[in-house]
């Protein structure tokens, strides 16, 4: 009789990262990070936890938390019976991330990962003689670290700006999970709805893109005149402002930006717009300010899936989703970027911190993008077992 067993998630996820798979082999020989404590800050689900193994099988002291409201209990459990240490928990409490941030800081690791350039900001505070440098996972990061830099002094490889990450995960892979989660979470059709996309970054390429192909009408919102050029050659259209506003069903955020959408909008929302944030900070929709505002005389939250429903004095509604959190790593059964898409973003990102650890990098190369020369090496490798 054949025997079958019940595996988990995570294990699914493990057997899919081919690429990661192979730098654990080579690094479990190699030992890049021996005697070196490995700090990180990014969200704890499970493509994230195969990378914090393969970086402790590179001999790595690795001590982790998440970012808020991504943090998946599950993947807690998993990297604490891999002798990960974990500094986290499911929050949307700003002030209990940040004491788990300043935790990680106190370990003084050698070597930072960071998504959203918190552990960084946390360090340049308290500033320790061993610290070799890290990677920054996102646009939003780069954009908080970019300022830092005298601060910083020290090597840090922005993953986002690879052009591996930029169309391989932001592109394709974030717009295929944003269109998943509205999926998911809402139940609702895409087919004529009006979709207005704030941002046209390569992540606001890629949700504009999966929306077009389902069928919906799709408007691009950008600061940038040369950008909304670009989505207008594209195909999309590019109202103003606050005509793409008031003629949307769904309003999407991917901007990296503050205060995309706030309650000075209300007056322009049309009945039942779903607003939708895919940036990396709870931000770009200002929840409390819509919630707050005097025309809302009630709130009804759809816990099961993540929702909340603002009702307006005149009788519209507007629908909030999962609280203005990353719609794909927050809400019932987040799944995030597909596996393949971070497979290679981590691979970047595994690569990227061994260069530091053995000493590749320079002072010079702060928030700067990753060398050609990885981003060369994670193409062939991939290539080599997919084509």
């Amino acid at each position: 009789m054949t025997n079958r067993q019940t595996k988990s998630r995570i294990d699914w996820v493990s057997s899919s990262c081919r690429l990661l798979a192979e730098i654990e082999r080579e690094f479990s020989r190699t030992r890049p990070f021996e005697n070196l404590t490995i700090g990180t800050g990014i969200h704890l689900e499970p493509k994230t936890a195969v990378l914090l193994c393969t970086l402790k099988s590179g001999g790595a002291r690795v001590v982790a938390t998440g970012n808020l409201n991504s943090t998946q209990p599950e993947t807690v459990d998993y990297l604490l019976s891999h002798d990960i240490e974990v500094i986290a928990e499911q929050t949307i409490d700003q002030s209990v991330h940040d004491l788990s941030l300043n935790q990680i800081i106190a370990e003084k690791p050698d070597l930072l990962l960071d998504n959203g350039g918190d552990l960084f900001a946390c360090y340049a505070e308290n500033p320790y003689p061993n610290f070799l440098g890290g990677t920054e996972e996102t646009t939003s990061g780069r954009m908080r670290l970019q300022p830092m830099r005298d601060e910083l002094i020290k090597p840090i490889l922005v993953i986002n700006d690879s052009p591996i990450k930029q169309f391989a995960e932001n592109r394709h892979a974030v717009g295929q999970s944003i269109f998943e989660s509205y999926m998911r979470l809402t139940n609702r059709s895409t087919n004529g709805k009006r979709v207005t996309v704030f941002g046209y970054g390569a992540c606001g390429r890629g949700v504009a893109a999966n929306f077009r192909n389902a069928n919906s009408v799709v408007s691009v919102v950008d600061v940038d005149p040369v950008t909304t050029l670009e989505a207008h050659l594209d195909g999309f259209r590019t109202p103003e402002r606050r005509d793409a506003i008031r003629d949307a069903d769904v309003i999407i955020t991917e901007t990296g930006a503050f205060n995309v959408v706030t309650a000075d909008d209300l007056p322009d929302f049309k009945d039942g717009v779903l607003l939708i944030n895919g940036g990396h900070f709870p931000t770009e929709i200002a929840v409390s300010d819509l919630a707050e505002s005097a025309s809302v005389i009630q709130r009804e939250l759809f816990e099961e899936q993540g929702i909340e429903t603002l009702r307006l004095d005149d009788g519209r509604s507007v629908h909030i989703i999962c609280d203005g959190h990353m719609a794909n790593l927050a809400g019932p059964r987040p799944l995030g970027n597909s596996i393949e898409s971070m497979d290679l973003g981590f691979a970047l990102q595994a690569r990227c911190l061994e260069y530091i650890a053995r000493g590749k990098a320079t002072e010079a190369d702060c928030v700067v993008p990753v060398p050609a020369s990885i981003d060369a090496d994670i193409a062939n490798a991939y290539l080599a077992l997919n084509r």
